[in-house]
């Protein structure tokens, strides 16, 4: 089994820190998954435009191939003016999304206000309910002043929404798998 996390964004470090701190508790719970982290600030992606995906640069093909080949995900993204960032939506328009359909999908975001967990809610499995993912039922979100310096969560509470999201993510794959 393979899980994709992706940092979607091109800006600041939480995000890409976020994923990767629930990325390590697969690992604790299911050192069997293959674990990737897709952190876009490391990506050249092209806009999504329709052209053939053959014709986008090496990046832009790399990231739509990591996402294909992934079995599930973890989708992390800061909150910005109240919605998802532009190259998140980017990478949802660039994958296909018959990509997507029928493999389980998890999300993580942080933000500056309290009631920016909502974008999870109203834009995130909104998304994922439109490319027919399953969506675990928990989430984390992350407010600034979950983090210490070293952009490490240090709130209690946001590290057992981790730990639950992580556990949520492995059940429903393996059970996924198993049904099949």
């Amino acid at each position: 089994m393979k899980l994709l996390g992706i940092s979607g964004t091109i800006l600041g470090a939480k995000t890409a820190s976020l994923v990767e701190q629930i990325l390590k508790e697969v690992r604790q719970i299911a050192p069997d998954v293959e674990v990737r982290l897709l952190d876009l600030r490391g990506c050249e992606l092209q806009f999504c435009d329709g052209r053939d995906p053959a014709h986008y640069n090496d990046d832009t093909r790399r990231v739509i191939a990591e996402i294909t080949e992934a079995d599930f995900y973890l989708i992390g993204f800061p909150v910005f003016n109240g919605s998802i960032p532009a190259p998140l939506k980017n990478v949802f328009d660039l994958v296909p999304p018959s990509v997507f359909r029928h493999k389980v999908m998890g999300f993580a975001a942080n933000g500056g206000t309290y009631q920016h967990y909502l974008v999870i809610e109203n834009q995130a499995k909104p998304i994922a309910g439109y490319f027919r993912a399953f969506v675990a039922p928990s989430y984390v979100y992350a407010h600034t002043d979950h983090f210490n310096r070293e952009n490490k969560i240090i709130d209690e509470d946001v590290e057992k929404r981790m730990k639950n999201l992580a556990a949520e993510l492995i059940h429903m794959q393996q059970e996924l798998k198993r049904k099949e």
